[in-house]
C-alpha cells in the first residue's frame, strides 16, 4: 500500500538554506493554493534555482529593484513576476534574509482541485498539461501579482502554502541547463526534474530575438 503523502507545512527553516539545497528537495512536495472556490493542490514536478547577484540568470543580479524587492526579503515567501507583457510566474524565495536567492516553480500535477484548474486551463488537452510550464501552472493555480510577497509559511490562513508531500529520492532527480537562460548563466545545471514525469515541461534553449528591420 502507498502511503497517504505528508500534508504537514514546511517550516520557514526549509528554506533558509542555499538554493542548490532547496531546489531538488521541492520535487514531491505539495502545493496548495487557497481559493474561494476550493483549493487547488499541486505536486511539484520540476523547479529551477536562480542564485541571486552570483547568478547571472536571476532577476536579482543586479541588485534591488522594485520589481525583484521580494526577493531580498525572509525565505518562504512568494515571489511572482509578469513577463512577456501577458504571463505570471511563481518562484519561492530561499536562503538567508538579504541574499535573493529563489526557485521557480516550472511544473506540477495537480493532484486535488483538478476540476477548477481545468476552468482556468481550457487549452489543456489533458490533465497531465494543466500545470506543465511556469506560466500554465500559475494560470491553472489561479496566481498572479496580487499574491506576491505572499508568506507560504505563515501560520494560519494564507492563499499559498507548501507542504511536506513525498519528497522524491535522489536516484529519481534528474537535472540539466535552465530553460531559455542565455549568457553565462546558460551553463548551469541547476533546472532539476522528477525523471520520467510525464508533467514535466519541454527544455528549450535561449533563443535571442531577432530585430525586425
Amino acid at each position: 500500500m502507498i502511503a497517504s503523502p505528508d500534508r504537514t507545512p514546511l517550516p520557514r527553516e526549509f528554506f533558509d538554506r542555499p538554493v542548490l539545497e532547496v531546489a531538488p528537495d521541492l520535487l514531491g512536495r505539495l502545493l496548495v493554493r487557497a481559493t474561494p472556490d476550493g483549493p487547488i493542490t499541486l505536486r511539484l514536478t520540476e523547479v529551477e534555482a536562480y542564485d541571486g547577484q552570483n547568478d547571472p540568470g536571476s532577476h536579482a543580479y543586479r541588485g534591488r529593484t522594485a520589481r525583484n524587492e521580494v526577493m531580498f526579503g525572509a525565505p518562504g515567501h512568494v515571489y511572482v513576476y509578469f513577463t512577456y507583457g501577458m504571463w505570471f510566474c511563481m518562484n519561492l524565495v530561499c536562503g538567508p534574509q538579504g541574499r535573493a536567492s529563489a526557485v521557480l516553480l516550472r511544473a506540477g500535477e495537480i493532484v486535488e482541485g483538478a476540476e477548477l484548474a481545468r476552468t482556468r486551463r481550457l487549452a489543456a488537452r489533458n490533465d497531465k498539461e494543466l500545470a506543465k510550464g511556469p506560466a500554465r501552472l500559475a494560470t491553472a493555480l489561479d496566481v498572479d501579482r496580487s499574491l506576491n510577497g505572499t508568506d507560504a509559511c505563515a501560520k494560519g490562513a494564507t492563499p499559498l502554502r507548501i507542504l511536506h508531500g513525498a519528497p522524491v529520492g535522489s536516484a529519481h532527480v534528474r537535472t540539466g541547463p535552465r530553460t531559455g537562460v542565455s549568457g553565462e548563466g546558460a551553463v548551469h545545471p541547476w533546472r532539476y526534474w522528477v525523471a520520467d514525469d510525464p508533467t514535466v515541461s519541454p527544455y528549450r534553449a535561449h533563443v535571442p530575438r531577432r530585430r525586425r528591420s
